[in-house]
């Protein structure tokens, strides 16, 4: 039977029925301890096993496109959070301050890897230069984010809680030295890693889960949903989607205006509009863990699953524009113009839903 298309990706499914465990059945006393301990465990390992899969060759076969990169490195960390600040007199009518927090922090986030990759492979972009630019900005999320959180979230709310500096520490001890952990162990275990992708699969989106179920725990012991009335939720969902359009149209834009090529824009859109779940949620534990993280991981949940239900219509707009072009073009010596990138199929959409 086939599946319904109105229905989410399964991980959507599995994080909201997790949203609706903890509302429900909120884990509290030496079980939040226990499961606390459990998550540190599932990110450091999700860490070591995607410095163990990440390919250096297929870093540096992207890295010398600068022009590309700056663009969507200045997209990410700075267009960013400055439309998160931006939105400020606005957002503050329509959510609460926790949830502008939030909002704050998705802003300062990394871009997404595997799903950027995947949507960028579907439009037939430049797929190499996609690998090296969301691999980079995942790696240096890890320092950015830190500070960036410093100077736009503590600015904005100086009762989070939250130092920059020692949340570099955190951030280092907890994620960076499982990555060069796995960096380093790569050439004893990065083929059998590679052959067992569905166990990455499996910490990646456990983690996350992990870390959703005692947030949310937390935050409902302490009256998230008391806290949150039904107006604010809406808010939030217009603001998750102004704020997706803008830096959809600030790519797309900034990327003809600088005249990049079709592959080129391609990528930086999809490269330079889309934040990292799987980033998003461990840093939030470690930035956040004495201020309320339910609310503050919502809005970046929220724009996740957005971000990847627009970028699929959006990618597959692109390969059906190409596949125009081509036929108007008639046929092409090869069966494809040459340096075009094999598109791929549906699913490697939602293969890459989690992250």
């Amino acid at each position: 039977m086939a599946r319904p298309r109105f229905l989410p990706d399964n991980f959507t499914l599995m994080l909201v029925a997790t949203v609706v465990l903890a509302s429900l059945l909120p884990v509290h006393g030496e079980g939040a301890i226990a499961f606390n301990l459990l998550t540190n465990f599932a990110i450091a390992a999700l860490f070591f096993l995607h410095g163990a899969k990440l390919s250096r060759e297929a870093i540096l076969a992207g890295a010398t496109h600068w022009r590309l990169h700056l663009l969507v490195f200045a997209s990410t960390f700075a267009v960013f959070p400055l439309v998160g600040v931006a939105f400020k007199p606005v957002l503050s009518w329509l959510v609460t301050p926790e949830l502008y927090l939030g909002v704050l922090f998705l802003c300062t986030l990394p871009a997404t890897v595997q799903s950027a990759i995947a949507f960028t492979s579907i439009a037939r972009g430049n797929v190499p230069a996609a690998v090296c630019s969301a691999s980079a900005s995942s790696l240096f999320g890890i320092f950015l984010t830190p500070v960036l959180v410093g100077l736009v979230v503590v600015h904005h709310d100086g009762n989070t809680g939250v130092s920059p500096f020692d949340s570099i520490g955190n951030i280092m001890l907890q994620l960076l030295v499982p990555f060069v952990a796995g960096q380093i162990a790569r050439r004893a275990i990065g083929a059998w890693v590679e052959r067992h992708r569905a166990l990455l699969k499996i910490v990646d989106q456990g983690s996350i889960l992990l870390v959703v179920y005692t947030a949310f725990s937390k935050a409902v012991n302490t009256g998230l949903w008391h806290q949150i009335p039904l107006l604010a939720l809406g808010g939030l969902l217009v603001a998750c989607a102004v704020i997706l359009g803008i830096m959809l149209m600030f790519t797309t834009f900034a990327s003809r205006w600088f005249g990049f090529s079709r592959e080129d824009q391609i990528t930086i859109v999809f490269c330079g509009s889309k934040k990292s779940l799987a980033s998003g949620i461990p840093m939030a534990k470690v930035l956040f863990a004495g201020g309320p993280l339910g609310a503050i991981v919502l809005p970046l949940m929220l724009f996740h699953q957005m971000q990847l239900m627009v970028c699929a219509v959006l990618a597959r707009r692109y390969a059906n524009q190409q596949r125009a072009a081509l036929a108007n073009l008639g046929p092409v010596q090869g069966g494809k113009p040459a340096g075009h990138a094999t598109a791929g199929s549906g699913n490697d959409a939602k293969a890459g839903a989690g992250r």
